[in-house]
């Protein structure tokens, strides 16, 4: 997911061909804005953390761009091409090190696993949607 500050600042269609760039290949996408409420549903793991609210108020203020990819080991894959939370951390060329301002505003989100990238995915997609 390519979140609100990306978004705002216009680096989705570089974020985007970076993504293919590296071999992944697009089965979904739309750019939509979430609802708190929406934010909140799918941050829901996160509930009680001291940065929750931030976050539930941060990817509900603007538009975002949800996507699922697809490649051999795509979720490993997909978390090195993004890099660090931190983007001062993050390894040079990465997502996050190229687009991100800070921890809290870094430019994408990726699953953790290919247990969570199911639920996310079906978070944002039917079956229909999905090519």
């Amino acid at each position: 997911m390519i979140k609100p500050d990306a978004v705002a600042a216009g680096n989705a269609g570089a974020i985007l061909q970076q993504i293919e760039g590296t071999g992944f290949e697009i089965v979904a996408l739309k750019m939509i804005r979430l609802s708190a409420e929406q934010a909140a549903q799918f941050y829901d793991i996160h509930t009680g953390k001291p940065f929750y609210d931030f976050l539930v108020n941060f990817m509900s203020s603007g538009k975002i761009i949800a996507a699922v990819l697809k490649k051999n080991n795509a979720v490993q894959d997909f978390r090195t091409l993004i890099g660090n939370t931190n983007p001062a951390k993050a390894e040079e060329g990465t997502i996050r090190k190229l687009y991100a301002s800070s921890m809290e505003l870094n430019a994408i989100h990726g699953s953790d696993s290919d247990e969570n990238a199911l639920i996310e995915a079906n978070f944002f997609f039917s079956n229909f949607e999905r090519y």
